[in-house]
């Protein structure tokens, strides 16, 4: 017996993990508190659902995980690279320099290194100004006491060669172990927000070794030898080479396998997502199976990106959330939560905070804890009706019509969503919703995706078209998808009228099953 899938995500407030069967049915499932190492939290969870699916660590042949690493780093400023950060694009772009609209605190966390440089492109492809390859060895010879560089070049996702050029300096200069980050590998178009991006990808890249140490040596400890991949942000895999390179792309990965999880858990492939958390609730939408992904600039750590991310709206509403009396009478639920501390300090597991898990242990709805809250019952009414307004009024946002559609509830929050929403064709809570997230990350595909501006004044649409998406499925068997499994699951094309030469954006994503 072989096949099985191991699916483990691990969030702020507990750690889940899945076990899936041959035919990709859930056959053991936990939520375990998460630790502060996390490797022992990730054991604890594999431990239990391998005790309780009867497989052995030989039937495991995928292990997927799911990790918030990257967004608390951010979030915290903690464990992040020092960062060399190399524009090309002097002297037209030196009136804003890097990371100026950074917060103060994260742009020291990651060194403040920055430097603008002779190079560069117009958009279809010119050069803009010379590569200046003296004044480039000079700089990385002054950034000699970092971990890592960034390198983003003025329309490098049209030309790359000044980037690529770059790189090699670095590798001539200072081994080939410093991790170096390319702006043309990782966002879009916009020179600021992709070299923000950049940056953050290269000060993530010591986090993402660790985290993938973790899991790795968790694995290990177990004896399992299987194949390991990780969730990204757009709902897919990728393997553990390409996270260690790309450690961006796992920012967001949680909602986004939330979604994936729903979708499949449901058999719902459009609809909107409501993932209820300990501390948090995720809204998102659902198109084809796949997060919707945001068509505007993103922040991460008070940083706007223009890298791929799911369009997520984030309510401080979850299990743990503090309910509120105010001196008007009004009632109040979060953004203060005890997140995992509930067991500890939530009225009905014998502690002193009321939270939005008691209201329902009080309104008899749920069986939780070690005793039944005394809550008053016009406060009970008051607060389950603050958090209905919430939901409804962020599905409503995320909706692009009127019309009613489906809402899927997961999370292991989600016995404060009501079974009946305005905007809602139907609630479905599928089997499985409170591991929804390790099962998002568990049956999720690999890959790839170009994002690119194409002169059709060389070549015809057909031409550039075929480009981008051969360009896409390449990506996708790079990060470990195989060959005969790709499939074209999304194109975007946007005619750019405001730029000489018949310019053109296009986006191509692919996506194929994992290879074996």
């Amino acid at each position: 017996m072989n096949g099985h899938r191991l699916g483990v995500d691990v969030g702020g407030t507990n750690t889940d993990a899945v076990i899936l069967d041959e035919k990709d049915d859930p056959i053991a499932k936990t939520k375990t508190p998460t630790t502060e190492n996390i490797s022992s939290g990730i054991l604890d969870a594999v431990d239990e659902v391998i005790d309780q699916s009867g497989v052995s660590v030989g039937d495991l042949t995928y292990v997927m995980l799911g990790t918030t690493h990257a967004t608390n780093a951010i979030t915290e400023r903690r464990g992040l690279n020092e960062v060399g950060m190399i524009r090309l694009g002097a002297p037209a772009t030196e009136s804003i320099r890097p990371l100026l609209e950074w917060p103060d605190d994260l742009a020291a966390a990651i060194g403040n290194n920055t430097a603008i440089l002779d190079g560069g492109h117009e958009f279809d492809g010119r050069q803009l100004n010379e590569f200046d390859e003296e004044q480039v060895r000079d700089c990385v010879r002054s950034f000699d006491h970092v971990d890592a560089f960034a390198v983003a070049s003025v329309f490098s996702p049209v030309r790359d060669d000044h980037e690529q050029r770059v790189l090699k300096i670095i590798r001539e200069e200072v081994g080939p172990d410093v991790p170096v980050s390319l702006s043309s590998e990782i966002g879009s178009v916009g020179i600021l927000e992709r070299e923000n991006a950049t940056a953050m990808n290269a000060a993530l890249t010591s986090v993402a070794a660790e985290a993938a140490n973790a899991f790795i040596e968790a694995m290990d400890e177990r004896d399992i030898d299987a194949q390991l991949f990780f969730g990204q942000n757009d709902g897919t895999l990728m393997a553990v080479d390409y996270a260690l390179e790309y450690p961006i792309f796992t920012v967001a990965s949680g909602p986004s396998n939330s979604v994936r999880g729903a979708a499949y858990l449901s058999g719902i492939e459009n609809g909107i997502i409501v993932d209820v958390g300990g501390t948090t609730t995720d809204i998102g939408a659902l198109t084809d199976g796949f997060p919707r992904e945001s068509s505007v600039a993103v922040e991460i750590g008070d940083v706007k990106t223009n890298f791929r991310m799911p369009d997520l709206i984030a309510l401080g509403i979850g299990g743990g959330s503090i309910v509120e009396q105010r001196d008007d009478e009004s009632v109040t639920v979060g953004p203060e939560s005890v997140g995992y501390r509930l067991t500890d300090e939530a009225l009905c597991f014998g502690g002193s905070k009321l939270t939005a898990t008691d209201l329902e242990a009080a309104a008899g709805t749920v069986d939780i804890g070690e005793t039944t809250p005394d809550v008053d019952g016009d406060t009970v009414s008051a607060a389950r009706e603050y958090i209905r307004t919430k939901i409804e009024r962020a599905v409503d946002r995320m909706k692009t019509s009127p019309e009613p559609v489906p809402v899927i509830v997961v999370g292991g929050g989600s016995i404060l969503v009501p079974d009946d929403l305005e905007g809602a064709t139907q609630v479905y809570k599928p089997d499985h919703y409170e591991v929804a997230n390790a099962v998002g990350v568990a049956i999720a595909q690999v890959s790839g995706e170009i994002d690119r501006i194409y002169s059709l004044d060389d070549q015809s649409r057909d031409e550039a078209m075929d480009d981008a998406k051969s360009e896409a499925i390449g990506n996708a068997i790079e990060a470990g998808s195989a060959e005969d499994s790709v499939e074209i699951i999304d194109i975007e094309e946007v005619p750019l009228s405001y730029l000489p030469g018949n310019a053109v954006r296009i986006k191509v994503k692919a996506a194929g099953d994992l290879d074996h």
